[in-house]
């Protein structure tokens, strides 16, 4: 119940944070200073220095956070994991004052435990069940803490148990039973917490507490290493400045501790220890290694870097790294992941619009290099779709919160909307493509008609996109009427195209090309209007198009049709 109770809050904690902690890592400045406080800020806010590291390591791997800021981070990061200590030194509280008593947990956790339960039963918003899941959480952990307090303590009457606590006192043996112990459990807070359960007995002298806390920060490097496993040798080298930080810093602290000793015998090393001592212990370490160790941080990423080589054939493409910003690590801690689903998604939407804008420009001024643009832009568009596609469908069926959920079920439908956008691009660039290699253009006045319709085109497209970046449903009243300004001006372009070909001014050659873009720009038109209509759905939680476009257009203050007749008066054709 201990350890679920510590999971349950510590996923709580990440889905009420939501991408903020992440986005604070990613814009992190090259301050080393400022790097320790994030690092120690993100970790005692979701309680896990593992699963802290395991970002960085997915941060560098991905591109988004050179190593040099990571040392910071990690340092940071083994100071945040010590708050749990002290929560949990709280249930070694003995008093006979009525107020000092009250902050012992089993005093209040069961209040805490009551109302989590009330907001996760009775409340509909989702950010008050999170907070509800936190407080039972905690609850649950301090439960299992009191309660693995109260199974132990009769084994302070049992010689053999006793005896074996002293054998911990030779330094040696303490270090591996700490490091085995938390590299199985694979949380240093945790780990602390057993022993600061067995400190309660009051049979574990100081002399065996100190090696096992010193083994619990070598064994808590576990989790970034197997993190690390199939990641780039940045993201090893991360996963190692961890390891040789926590390491190096107990060896040298225990070698000085241990003479310092030799010369004037501590007398607490042969008291026993108590909860708080631990927590003392473990904050003195981390934070006098991190003061010692960050003047000299870029020694640590030298030494990670004389352990793991640069060789050649790790070297990855500026686009494969793009790409792996959608980090299965991430995976994880799904509020984490939707950031990084939702920063790729602006990607795609950003080359989608780019390799539009370059399409309409060659209908102008035809380029071959351009052109060739256009068709290496659109084969990346194509593999976000497939690898961001796959991401969210996994994303998807993690525990996610109802703001996330939503994030999620938009972009699964819109990078679809992308991509055929960038498909029309395409078709676009070939309409232009056989008007350069046949040697023909439009009359200036079939010309000047087109640039009308591009001009919308533009326009819906530019506010399509503003509705998916910031989820701002007051934009939506723009697109439908905009969408059919160019169903009406496609069939305009179209008819007047029939009269010019009557006429004789215009060849049936022409007209098919015409009619192509034409039909692209109005394909296009039209994944903007879905792109508006599922941010608005999903919102909303409305799954009809129908009846929501029916209620769009008929609206009591005939806000449509006035804004439409706005829109009739700007875009007029020559």
């Amino acid at each position: 119940m201990f350890l679920y109770g510590m999971q349950v809050m510590g996923d709580g904690l990440a889905k009420v944070s939501g991408g903020k902690l992440e986005q604070i890592l990613e814009n992190l400045t090259s301050s080393k200073w400022k790097a320790v406080l994030l690092g120690m800020c993100v970790t005692a806010v979701i309680q896990s220095s593992s699963a802290t590291t395991v970002m960085v390591v997915g941060f560098v791997n991905s591109g988004i956070m050179k190593l040099t800021q990571a040392v910071g981070i990690i340092m940071g990061a083994n100071i945040g994991t010590t708050i749990t200590s002290w929560i949990l030194s709280l249930t070694g509280i003995e008093s006979s004052n009525f107020f000092i008593s009250l902050l012992k947990p089993s005093a209040f956790s069961p209040i805490l435990a009551l109302i989590g339960i009330v907001l996760l039963t009775f409340t509909k918003s989702s950010r008050k069940k999170d907070v509800g899941t936190i407080l039972l959480g905690f609850a649950v952990l301090m439960f299992g803490m009191e309660s693995m307090s109260g199974a132990v303590k009769p084994l302070a009457d049992v010689p053999e148990f006793t005896g074996l606590l002293l054998k911990f006192s030779n330094p040696v043996a303490g270090i591996l039973a700490g490091t085995v112990l938390t590299a199985i459990i694979q949380s240093s807070s945790a780990s602390v917490g057993i022993l600061q359960a067995l400190c309660m007995t009051g049979a574990v002298p100081y002399s065996s507490a100190f090696p096992i806390i010193m083994g619990q920060n070598i064994g808590t490097c576990v989790t970034a290493l197997l993190s690390a496993i199939g990641a780039n040798k940045n993201a090893k080298r991360a996963a190692m400045i961890h390891l040789y930080f926590n390491l190096i810093g107990t060896v040298v602290f225990m070698v000085l501790f241990y003479m310092i000793n030799a010369a004037v015998h501590f007398p607490f090393m042969a008291q026993m220890a108590t909860p708080a001592t631990i927590a003392i212990t473990h904050s003195v370490f981390n934070i006098t290694a991190t003061l010692v160790w960050l003047p000299f941080s870029n020694l640590l990423v030298k030494l990670a870097c004389l352990t793991i080589r640069d060789d050649k054939v790790d070297e990855v493409s500026r686009e494969d790294q793009e790409f792996m910003i959608l980090e299965s690590r991430f995976l994880e801690k799904p509020a984490f992941a939707v950031e990084q689903g939702r920063n790729a998604a602006k990607h795609m939407e950003q080359d989608s619009r780019k390799i539009l804008d370059i399409a309409l420009g060659l209908i102008y001024s035809y380029s071959d290099e351009q052109a060739e643009r256009v068709q290496k832009l659109e084969s990346k568009i194509d593999r976000y779709e497939d690898e961001l596609g796959t991401y969210l469908v996994k994303l998807n069926n993690k525990d996610l919160s109802e703001r996330d959920s939503h994030s999620v079920s938009i972009m699964l439908h819109c990078i679809g909307d992308f991509e055929r956008i960038s498909d029309h691009a395409v078709n676009i660039m070939e309409s232009a493509q056989e008007l350069h290699e046949k040697n023909i253009s439009f009359s200036p006045q079939a010309r000047n008609e087109l640039q009308v319709l591009v001009a919308v085109v533009s326009r819906i497209v530019d506010t399509a996109y503003q509705v998916f970046d910031r989820q701002d449903l007051n934009l939506v009243s723009d697109v439908e009427p905009l969408e059919e300004i160019v169903d009406e001006l496609s069939k305009e372009l179209k008819r007047r195209h029939v009269n010019r070909l009557r006429l004789g001014e215009c060849t049936i050659e022409m007209g098919f090309i015409l009619t192509d873009l034409i039909t692209s720009l109005e394909r296009i038109a039209d994944h903007c209007s879905n792109i508006s209509v599922c941010v608005t759905q999903v919102r909303e939680n409305l799954y009809d198009t129908h009846s929501h476009l029916e209620s769009l257009k008929n609206e009591p203050d005939d806000s449509y049709y006035n804004r439409l007749g706005e829109l009739h008066k700007e875009y007029v054709l020559p």
